[in-house]
């Protein structure tokens, strides 16, 4: 037998993390090395470990898990993020994807599906909840143009200020408007591209190449 399956496991919820963690330890090949309650700490424990494969929950205080997503396939390539979450709607799953995630499984699977997905991780072979897999079927049957083709020319502009790190106020110095008229233009934005806050409108903006990069 090769190398065990190196495995993070962040979810805030303790019962479910040490649950999970139990079971993925009685398989054979599988080493759990680490767990974290928060987006922060998967982080962290990614850049320490070097896990194979992070098992990885969406809603959690101090960094969701999809800026955790983010920010780890930004530094790490290889390593494989299952997300595990109760979560299936649009504004959780599309962001999740943008940002990076493998494969996207609910955590209303049975253990041998979870212990089955990261097996596939390893292996390079992704798995999406039928749940999930429909939505992203309907979306892009029913979506020929991408989400910021809707934007209008000033909603672009703020986009690429988004996707810069720009605060509110750098926005509206840089666009020459004022400030109430740069949180509208956000509000928009957000509700055009069906993401839930600056940080995955950053993400869509970046990975779609609306950057201004200056």
């Amino acid at each position: 037998m090769g190398k065990p399956i190196r495995v993070v496991v962040i979810d805030d919820h303790d019962m479910v993390r040490k649950g999970v963690t139990f079971y993925l330890e009685t398989e054979p090949d599988i080493e759990v090395v680490g767990e974290g309650s928060s987006g922060t700490e998967g982080v962290e424990l990614v850049k320490k470990l070097k896990p194979d494969v992070v098992l990885m929950d969406l809603i959690m205080e101090n960094g969701t898990g999809i800026e955790a997503t983010a920010e780890i396939t930004a530094f790490d390539k290889e390593c494989k993020i299952i997300i595990l979450t109760s979560y299936y709607d649009d504004e959780k799953v599309f962001p999740a994807l943008e940002a990076g995630a493998f494969s996207y499984i609910l955590k209303t699977s049975k253990a041998e599906e979870i212990t089955d997905a990261v097996k596939k991780a390893a292996r390079g072979e992704t798995v999406i909840a039928p749940k999930v897999a429909n939505k992203m079927m309907n979306r892009f049957r029913n979506q020929e143009k991408s989400l910021h083709d809707d934007l209008t020319q000033r909603e672009i502009e703020v986009l690429k200020c988004i996707g810069d790190g720009l605060t509110n106020q750098e926005i509206a110095e840089e666009l020459y408007i004022g400030i109430k008229t740069v949180k509208t233009h956000v509000s928009n934005v957000l509700s055009k591209l069906q993401v839930a806050d600056r940080t995955q409108a950053a993400i869509y903006a970046n990975r779609n190449g609306l950057v201004n990069n200056k």
